[in-house]
């Protein structure tokens, strides 16, 4: 069985939800590639539409977007996800994953894009009690 951990952000507040994604709702992401809208009803979060923006495997390897496909390549990169160049021109091959989710990734982050009748805030309260 996949399990994910789902990282909602909130633009409006500025405020992240981790949601405990498994069974139907890991099923609604896998799959799926990063910009792609996603409805968030698996989530309990009816009427919502979420973005996907992003992920990680297990050992914290990034998913980047232009990168078609799930598996983990060594790229050589002069910036993006998962490097900071310490001087001007510097290139260094780093692992990247590609931009479909898979069985692999542990955290998928997300952004909500369209706002149903429930508010965020108590959505996740009562998720909390």
């Amino acid at each position: 069985m996949v399990d994910f951990k789902l990282v909602l952000s909130d633009p409006k507040t500025g405020l992240s939800y981790k949601i405990d994604a498994a069974g139907a709702a890991a099923g609604a992401l896998l799959g799926k590639k990063i910009g792609t809208e996603v409805d968030g009803a698996p989530f309990g979060m009816s009427g919502y539409k979420i973005t996907i923006t992003g992920g990680s495997d297990k050992i914290g390897t990034p998913a980047r977007p232009d990168l078609p496909g799930n598996g983990r390549r060594g790229l050589l990169i002069s910036d993006g996800f998962g490097f900071n160049a310490t001087h001007n021109g510097e290139r260094r091959r780093k692992s990247q994953r590609g931009n479909e989710i898979a069985a692999d990734f542990v955290q998928v982050n997300a952004k909500i894009t369209v706002y149903g009748e429930k508010p965020v805030a108590e959505i996740f309260a009562a998720a909390a009690e």
